[in-house]
């Protein structure tokens, strides 16, 4: 039987009956608050105020390779955002949060006030509790599912470590210098981003192998790159990252979605990391990768020091320079002794189970839209849902840029509902050998 059609909320702006002159100046109100909180917002910039030079890793790997491990010395962060902090303060008290725009805008005014905060306590305890209010912890549960960061963590290591040992054959081992991946990049970008210039270029001091902004995508420089990274940092920094930082920008109303709020964190790493899966580009070192940077949070919050997490990941079979970058990921304006540290790498297993989730739940209630409008801008999951009647009425623009997994809702919408009749199946029940006659 055909379902009958949902009602809709009325469109609140932009041209349709009903449209009140009181809503008209409600959001024209919000408009002016999304512009205020660009300004104050703009410069809080998390990851890059948290990397270490080169040097640092330069003089901690000469030390190691002599004999004589030594904790690194990391540089120190003294940051004052009292004027930024205050901005922020007496916007959040213009907000009106019985409006879902206002709600949204109060949101992400406060997760930009406790980013600062956590920013000015660099080094302190209160650093990582500020973290982990931005972030969670290992011994989070991920919703309602009971399992924890840490336990889906421990779940994909036991997995990868039976498949990598048995008949999966062992990962290539060559170079791919940041010159040649930069190239592969570029043309990339320069055919995907047709009316908005996107430049790629090579950043010695950067933490992450990659990190997409808006107009730039940086890859970290003297480094080697896999056979698998290109097209994993195509999906996930490139079609994901600065497609949804590009979109949120050329917002006609909402700039503050061009952003990176970090209440955005985890549903924009989460997007990301499904990119990989959905385009087949995520190998098993990648999802290890992930499982274990959760692992190296909990250690560090234990109290491990950052040797204890670089011999972690060294025992892992990492190399040295990324065992170096993964610790430091955890330790990145935390305390190189342990209990101090930046939790940010919880996320993207609950991100991606979270937006995987949401996906193909969109889809069971038909609600395929859901899909797009995730990359209109820097959102959270639950905006696309309270923030529905504006992308309806043309308040929140379409996305001007989307991957070719997102663009094709057709190919998308028989995958997701497959995946949603599959998890039907309880494998707990079934056997390999019960296939024996099949």
């Amino acid at each position: 039987m055909r379902r009958p059609p949902r009602s809709r909320p009325r469109a609140p702006f932009g041209g349709a009956r009903g449209t009140t002159a009181a809503m008209d100046r409600t959001l024209e109100r919000c408009r002016d608050l999304d512009s205020r909180l660009v300004q104050a917002a703009k410069d809080i910039k998390i990851l890059s105020r948290l990397s270490w030079p080169e040097s640092t890793e330069r003089a901690f790997l000469e030390a190691w390779a002599a004999g004589r491990p030594a904790l690194p010395e990391a540089p120190a962060l003294r940051l004052d955002h009292g004027e930024k902090l205050a901005a922020l303060r007496a916007l959040r008290r213009e907000c009106d949060r019985s409006h879902p725009v206002g709600r949204y805008l109060d949101d992400t005014a406060a997760s930009y006030e406790t980013a600062a905060a956590m920013l000015q306590s660099a080094g302190t305890p209160a650093f990582t509790e500020l973290s982990c209010e931005l972030y969670g912890r290992p011994g989070d549960a991920i919703g309602r599912s009971g399992v924890t960061n840490l336990g889906a963590a421990g779940h994909f290591l036991r997995a990868t470590d039976a498949l990598a040992g048995g008949y999966l054959a062992a990962r290539e081992e060559f170079c791919l210098t940041p010159a040649h991946v930069a190239g592969e990049i570029g043309r990339e970008v320069r055919a995907f981003f047709t009316g908005h210039p996107v430049q790629v270029v090579i950043d010695p001091d950067l933490a992450p192998k990659a990190a997409a902004g808006a107009r730039t995508v940086r890859l970290r420089g003297a480094t080697c790159f896999g056979p698998h990274d290109i097209g994993q940092l195509l999906q996930h920094e490139v079609f994901v990252h600065t497609a949804t930082m590009r979109n949120g920008r050329e917002q006609p109303h909402l700039r503050s979605l061009g952003l990176g709020a970090p209440r955005t964190t985890a549903t924009q790493e989460g997007l990301a990391t499904l990119a990989e899966l959905m385009t087949r580009t995520m190998d098993l070192d990648r999802l290890r990768r992930i499982a274990l940077r959760i692992e190296a949070v909990e250690r560090a919050l234990q109290g491990g020091d950052f040797l204890d997490i670089f011999r972690f990941f060294l025992d892992a079979g990492q190399h040295e320079e990324e065992c170096y970058h993964a610790a430091m990921r955890v330790f990145r304006g935390g305390d190189v002794r342990g209990r101090v540290a930046f939790t940010k790498d919880v996320v993207y297993l609950q991100g991606l189970i979270f937006t995987h989730t949401f996906l193909r739940k969109a889809i069971q209630e038909d609600r395929p839209e859901c899909s797009r409008r995730l990359f209109a801008g820097r959102l959270a999951l639950g905006d696309v849902l309270s923030l529905e009647p504006f992308f309806d009425s043309g308040f929140i623009a379409p996305p001007l840029y989307e991957p070719p997994w997102v663009a094709d809702r057709r190919v998308l919408a028989a995958s997701l509902l497959y995946s949603v009749f599959a998890n039907t199946i309880s494998l707990g029940s079934i056997r390999l050998a019960d296939f024996a006659n099949a």
